[in-house]
């Protein structure tokens, strides 16, 4: 716990200009309305976009309830790949090859040891960057982008082929990232081409509103979120959540992306 807590803290520099745009962003957006937020690069040419803080409805039905994050945050603007998943561990796990596409096959423990390699490059030491999973409030608050629709992009599933790859247009395989439109913060592929580890482990909702949430303490499994190309679009909704071992690397539809933090946030 206080580990992670160190990971997360030391992000409130550049919350005035995110505020700002915070300010402006109506309640509710869809992907063709594109939010222009800061962008950024690291060493190894992974893109971050920072996200504002604020309050959202996390889950739908009688699992809904009210989450604040009081920070904004930098997340990965695509998956990893498997040049990159490559470059700092060395080897690809991926069942589906591909240099662009999104690392798979890779156990939870496998994508924080990747956090935890991307720390120890000499540019990123350097640049103070901190590297970690998403907590699964931040995956679906980016993934909603805005939103309060099942998808990022709306209600209509019928049109879910221009956002994300799934069992019905996939082929069976990944494809690149970023093919596809991001959602309305431009992000790519939250909603397919691979299911996403996160750092919580999976549990039940809090019935009460929340703020700043990283899951149970304790369990026996971690948290997947998004759709993947092996999974129907209609269980790719942005409140789709599932469960899985986080040692256990045969899961050939689940990658991940990384949170990023540095001293000027």
């Amino acid at each position: 716990m206080n580990l992670f807590k160190c990971v997360v803290v030391g992000v409130a520099v550049v919350a005035t200009c995110i505020s700002e745009i915070a300010a402006e962003t109506p309640p509710a957006v869809t992907a063709a309305e594109i939010i222009k937020l800061p962008e950024s690069t690291n060493s190894i040419g992974m893109k971050f976009k920072s996200i504002p803080a604020g309050t959202f409805t996390m889950g739908r039905g009688v699992y809904a309830h009210e989450v604040t994050l009081t920070q904004p945050f930098q997340i990965g603007v695509h998956e990893v790949t498997q040049a990159q998943y490559k470059q700092v561990l060395g080897g690809n796990p991926s069942r589906r090859q591909g240099v662009d596409n999104p690392v798979e096959n890779v156990s939870w423990e496998k994508a924080v040891k990747f956090c935890r390699g991307l720390n120890e490059l000499s540019a990123e030491k350097a640049a103070g960057h901190v590297y970690r999973l998403p907590t699964e409030a931040e995956w679906e608050y980016a993934c909603l982008a805005g939103t309060t629709t099942k998808y990022s992009f709306g209600d209509d599933h019928t049109v879910s082929g221009q956002y994300g790859w799934y069992s019905e247009n996939s082929g069976g395989k990944t494809h690149p990232v970023g093919v596809k439109q991001p959602n309305a913060w431009g992000l790519y592929d939250m909603h397919g081409n691979v299911s996403e580890w996160c750092w919580d482990w999976y549990g039940k909702y809090p019935r009460a509103a929340v703020t700043d949430p990283i899951g149970p303490a304790t369990g026996s499994s971690r948290v997947v979120r998004g759709g993947g190309f092996l999974s129907g679009v209609r269980h790719a909704i942005s409140s789709s959540r599932y469960s899985r071992d986080p040692s256990f690397g045969g899961y050939g539809n689940v990658g991940f992306r990384v949170v990023q933090s540095s001293p000027s946030e």
